[in-house]
């Protein structure tokens, strides 16, 4: 089998990457590793241009984010699955400086654009939001399962299910052959597994694990609730909601703790209280130490590259930066330097 460009793992990355690749025309093949990806798998796929606790405007989001609707609504159509929502994000305010604080933001147009309203009290008696809050726009969820299935569909014969051992590569003349394949170009897209790589290991991936809880409560507005943790609607009272960041306890499971964090956040955000928890799941996110993610050629080898660590926020900045990394590989475009892995070359 003779490709252009062979694309390891076949999560959130190496499925946005591999789609516009294959658009443009370029013969690719996928490999995919069942226990890889998990990370894709688990993630909540929340969509949210205001993060963090000082509800700050999401890095490059009025860059990120007029990319996402079109992006993921062009794969529905060619999956003929629905993924996407489109929900409204309320995020209530800790207090009247804050409150005051956003008033002033809706007049900054790269913050205002993701505004679809502002409260200056209270509105719903089963929130705990007594100084109102924002009503956020361009925001929503990605149902991740669904999108990675109906993505799986559509490769067809362009997806295989192997793990992919690296010892196996053997460099020619015109690229790399893996087994039966010749390839001209290889393209890690598979997490967290590219620090066991030779070409990319030296990069700082900084490994975050995150906990995530499905649970049952009344309460079912239409949008989801973000402060502290958040509250997507999946159904009548079934609610997603997390999610935990850990640094340091990187096993594969839940915990109690975890668990009874979310719980307590939940408790403080509303005030219907949880009927049950239905599911309690967890992944390891390959983040990276500046948070950005990790896109570019390897210094030494010409047709080796990287496409990799968005962390907790894949659903988001993959649309865009998919474009940015297949206008690279197919037209030879500059990438930003923010997120070129030349900014760690230094440590090879």
């Amino acid at each position: 089998m003779e490709i252009d460009f062979l694309i390891i793992g076949q999560g959130l990355a190496g499925t946005g990457l591999g789609y516009r690749l294959e658009k443009s025309g370029q013969r690719i093949l996928i490999l995919d590793q069942p226990d890889q990806n998990k990370s894709s798998r688990v993630a909540a796929g929340l969509f949210n241009p205001v993060t963090g606790r000082k509800m700050v405007k999401s890095w490059k989001a009025e860059f990120l984010f007029p990319e996402i609707q079109p992006f993921y609504e062009e794969m529905e159509l060619v999956t003929g699955r629905e993924f996407l929502t489109r929900k409204k994000i309320y995020r209530p305010f800790l207090s009247i400086e804050e409150q005051n604080e956003w008033m002033g933001h809706s007049s900054d147009p790269a913050i205002g654009m993701f505004i679809e309203q502002i409260f200056s009290e209270s509105q719903y008696q089963e929130l705990r939001d007594p100084f109102g809050g924002v009503l956020l726009k361009m925001s929503g969820w990605l149902n991740i399962n669904e999108y990675l299935d109906g993505m799986s569909e559509y490769f067809g014969d362009r997806l295989s299910i192997q793990s992919f051992d690296e010892a196996k590569l053997e460099k020619t003349s015109t690229g790399w052959n893996y087994e039966d394949i010749s390839a001209k170009n290889l393209i890690y897209c598979n997490g967290l597994g590219s620090l066991q790589s030779r070409f990319f290991g030296y990069l700082p991936f900084a490994p975050v694990k995150g906990e995530i809880l499905e649970v049952e409560q009344k309460f079912n507005p239409d949008f989801i609730v973000n402060r502290g943790v958040f509250r997507v609607p999946l159904s009548d009272h079934l609610f997603r909601v997390g999610s935990t960041y850990t640094w340091h306890d990187l096993d594969q499971g839940p915990t109690e703790s975890a668990k009874n964090e979310i719980l307590d956040k939940l408790q403080d955000l509303v005030r219907v209280p949880v009927e049950s928890v239905k599911s309690h799941k967890t992944g390891i996110r390959p983040a990276t130490k500046d948070r950005k993610p990790f896109l570019g050629k390897h210094p030494l080898e010409d047709s080796v590259y990287i496409f990799n660590g968005f962390g907790a926020k894949g659903v988001s900045l993959i649309p865009y930066f998919s474009k940015m990394m297949s206008d690279y590989l197919l037209y030879s475009k500059p990438i930003s330097t923010e997120v070129d892995i030349a900014r760690y070359f230094k440590y090879i």
